[in-house]
């Protein structure tokens, strides 16, 4: 169940938040406006004020001050002092419109809601003071709009009464749980309170008048599908609701936290491993290997087979379905089994027919075994630090028929991430050196290759921050710093490629933000600069535009006539990269289309998350997949 108001869908999974300005500018339509900026700046979704005509809220003898309590004295001046002008909140609601906040008024009368009505506001809220007080509340319900209503100071019978008769109205709104003490304490709250009222009405949100954000961020864990605080410039300013209020860095951090709990919640499902998981599975988590060399047609006995680190094999888990199959080839002591081993026979690679250029990611140690089984125009030499180390002709015999590429490693010994973009001049010197050093080996690799008069360099070149991405108006710099780096480095004979990138990459199995090479226009834009070429990383790139909220076939479309090579994934969510083709949301026939108009030359690889396993398994099922798109 949702209600819609001004556009968003309040109960969809994300906190409406409400910055009640209520009468806290203190009479000042300048400092309102002033208010209504910084809840802007702030990331509120509403601002709202109240209105109020005292001859029609309040009995003629306490407008007299005939004998009232101080209490009430005290608020009825305050009440004269504060309130605004319809004019002054006509042009408020005009200046919310124009500044894209949305305006809300609380109308204590119905002469108010007859004003508001002819402001056109979205929705009403009603204040704990009003949950009772049905002739109002069926005059709200006559104008169609939803309500808010907070529940402060009302009990569990009271509340159900009202929710009986807004029920009866067919009205569509939102129960607030409230404390109304100014500022309310925390012991008197009852947050759980909540899950009670939820048992009332299906959508209920939280009104808090405590002091901090802890208990607001709490309520947004229980579900709380609207959160309204109060908002000030000054808690100590005077007015009654100063006190139980949230100045803006505190407001600020309050709607950063709402926002990172509803990222953290998920959607209730199935328990998902995680891109950071998966990783971190592979590194630490342990796998079924042979214990001895193995020769196929041997049947599987305890003897055979031992649990070791890394995770890149058949789980321990299988280990007692392992046990008794007769296995369908050769393995070396300490290989890896895989799910193939539970079945008759694993998918070898075959001839493949492209229209552009193909070939397959290769390591050192493996190219052998691949160059052996398949003829592909050319392998793309994935480097880690410690291959930059070893001797390519300890591995490399000969000349070969092919091309060749080279994926720079994105991390250099000493856990140190390439960086060419770095603020950090010493530490972007130490990426220019290591970067020289994989141009000098790709030359090198030349003579192996004599078919490949410029090899390309796959690079992740850096701008990365840690714990925040980068505010929008430094990322020229990163991008200025990358260009000296693209300066001093020797590239003659070779060609530096920058991926595109997603903006969240994981290293180290954590979570890292990308802040260069990510928006499809900074790319263009650098690429016409630098006289620069792309590899285009389709995973990566979809992961971009599901975060953004961009079309993933736009953004290839502008990319593509800039893109030389090409890493073919699929993707899904915010963080599902390098997946199966047909297992993510990517239709690699319209993308197909469109990298034919715009890259037909482009060569490509297929980049899936661990293919290389069980002899390239996940390389062939990816390749045949994409015959006939490309």
């Amino acid at each position: 169940m949702t209600v819609n108001i001004g556009g968003y869908a309040i109960g969809a999974n994300r906190a409406f938040v409400i910055a009640e300005i209520g009468n806290n500018h203190n009479g000042s339509f300048e400092r309102a406006l002033q208010m209504v900026d910084l809840a802007v700046e702030m990331g509120a979704d509403c601002v709202k004020f109240q209105m109020r005509h005292l001859d029609e809220v309040y009995r003629k003898r306490t407008l007299r001050k005939d004998g009232e309590d101080l209490g009430t004295e005290y608020v009825l001046d305050l009440l004269r002092r504060f309130e605004l002008s319809i004019e002054q909140h006509r042009q408020l609601a005009q200046y919310c419109a124009n500044k894209g906040i949305l305006y809300l008024c609380t109308p204590w009368d119905k002469t108010s809601v007859d004003i508001l009505e002819d402001l056109q506001v979205p929705a009403y809220k009603v204040a704990s003071a009003d949950l009772t007080n049905l002739p109002l509340l069926d005059r709200l319900c006559a104008t169609g709009k939803p309500l808010i209503l907070s529940t402060g100071m009302s009990s569990r019978e009271e509340v159900q009464i009202t929710v009986n008769f807004l029920n009866q109205r067919s009205a569509q709104f939102v129960l607030l749980h409230c404390n109304s003490t100014y500022p309310a304490p925390l012991h008197d709250i009852q947050l759980r309170w909540i899950e009670q009222l939820r048992g009332i009405h299906p959508l209920i949100g939280y009104s808090g008048h405590e002091r901090g954000t802890a208990v607001s961020l709490a309520a947004v864990t229980l579900g709380a599908c609207l959160i309204e605080r109060h908002f000030t410039l000054d808690r100590s300013m005077e007015g009654p609701d100063h006190a139980a209020s949230l100045e803006q860095g505190e407001f600020k951090r309050l709607i950063e936290g709402i926002r990172e709990i509803e990222q953290a919640m998920g959607d209730g499902g199935e328990r998902r491993i995680s891109q950071g998981e998966m990783i971190n599975r592979e590194n630490l988590g342990k796998s079924l290997v042979a214990a001895t060399p193995l020769v196929k047609g041997t049947v599987l006995k305890p003897e055979h087979v031992q649990v070791r680190s890394p995770g890149q094999g058949l789980s321990p888990q299988h280990y007692e379905q392992l046990l008794g199959r007769t296995l369908q080839h050769d393995l070396n002591e300490e290989d890896f089994f895989y799910p193939s081993d539970l079945k008759d026979e694993r998918i070898e690679p075959r001839s493949y027919s492209f229209e552009r250029p193909w070939g397959v990611p290769v390591r050192y140690h493996d190219f052998k075994e691949y160059a052996n089984r398949i003829k592909p125009d050319l392998f793309e030499f994935h480097l880690s630090y410690s291959d930059m180390e070893l001797n390519p002709d300890d591995f490399l015999t000969g000349t070969y028929a092919c091309g060749f590429v080279v994926h720079a490693p994105e991390l250099f010994a000493g856990s140190r991430l390439m960086d060419l973009a770095s603020p950090d001049a010493t530490y972007r010197a130490d990426s220019v050196r290591e970067t020289q050093r994989v141009i000098d080996i790709t030359r090198g690799l030349k003579r192996f290759f004599p078919q490949t008069e410029r090899p390309m360099i796959v690079a992740n070149v850096g701008g990365f921050t840690m714990d925040a991405p980068l505010p929008a108006s430094v990322i020229q710099a990163y991008y200025e710093r990358f260009a000296t780096s693209l300066n001093e480095l020797d590239l003659d004979g070779v060609e530096l490629i920058p991926q595109t990138m997603a903006p969240f990459p994981w290293h180290f199995g954590g979570q890292r933000y990308q802040n260069i090479f990510v928006q499809v226009d900074e790319i263009v834009a650098w690429c016409d600069k630098l006289k620069l070429r792309m590899c285009f990383d389709i995973s990566h790139t979809r992961l971009t535009c599901n975060h953004l909220g961009v079309d993933f076939y736009d953004f290839a479309e502008k990319i593509a006539p800039f893109s030389s090579h090409l890493h073919l994934g699929d993707a899904k969510g915010l963080n599902g990269e390098g997946l199966q083709i047909g297992e993510g949301e990517i239709d690699f026939v319209r993308l197909g289309d469109i990298l034919k108009k715009g890259c037909p030359q482009a060569s490509f690889i297929p980049e899936i998350w661990q293919g290389h396993k069980n002899g390239g398994e996940g390389f062939w099922t990816a390749l045949e997949k994409l015959e006939g798109t490309l």
